[in-house]
């Protein structure tokens, strides 16, 4: 079968941008809530994930993967 129909079937790639996204969360916003409500940590992290978002979107280079 191959590393990549391995990676295929069991979704590994998709792991993969969970993880590199959850890196970037945590890189650039920081580790932790600074707010103390619950309704304020809500609203913490829509902004943040907006903004992370957007910069990834301005900065993602348009790639194709050649078989």
């Amino acid at each position: 079968m191959g590393r990549m129909a391995w990676q295929k079937n069991t979704g590994y790639g998709r792991r993969g941008l969970v993880e590199t996204a959850i890196g970037r969360y945590k890189h650039g916003i920081g580790l932790k809530l600074r707010a103390r409500s619950t309704g304020g940590q809500q609203g913490e992290i829509a902004i943040a994930v907006s903004a992370l978002n957007r910069m990834i979107q301005t900065a993602k280079p348009i790639s194709v993967r050649q078989t």
